[in-house]
């Protein structure tokens, strides 16, 4: 190659596909298995954010499912960030995850209401989609250089 090298993002994708046991000790191992994904890479998501919004999808499929069937986190490693989905079994979708409720903001004061609020609010885009089995719900954030 002449003149100077520009290095450029890889243009494939990694993925992860990991099936997680429908409880809440799969919010933790959620949050580990992004991690690691994300480590992987030297331009990548922002880690803590991703963490933290892959936790609210698993806490909200194992909450507001039911069964045994396992829920599903599926890690993308893309060339402008990541992309994180989690399937589970039932076929509705997520409450006011791609449009805020009419009544507006969440109460501060409950403990519960505000995981589809961050993951709106933190996320480059949301949304879901059915599937053969149920429904996935995803999240993207854009990519980011780490400090060396």
């Amino acid at each position: 190659m002449n003149g100077l090298a520009v290095h450029e993002p890889p243009t494939a994708s990694t993925s992860w596909r990991v099936a997680l046991p429908h409880t809440t000790a799969a919010v933790p191992v959620a949050r580990a298995l992004v991690r690691t994904a994300l480590a992987q890479r030297e331009h990548s998501a922002d880690c803590d954010t991703a963490e933290l919004l892959t936790a609210e999808l698993v806490a909200n499929a194992v909450e507001h499912t039911s069964g045994s069937t396992p829920i599903e986190l599926v890690v993308r490693l893309l060339p402008t960030g990541c992309q994180v989905e989690v399937h589970d079994a039932d076929p509705e979708p997520p409450g006011d995850l791609t449009r805020p409720t009419p009544l507006g903001m969440p109460d501060p004061w409950q403990e519960h209401g505000r995981g589809l609020l961050l993951i709106r609010t933190l996320s480059s885009s949301c949304g879901h989609r059915p599937t053969e089995s149920g429904k996935a719900v995803w999240f993207r954030l854009p990519g980011q250089r780490r400090p060396v």
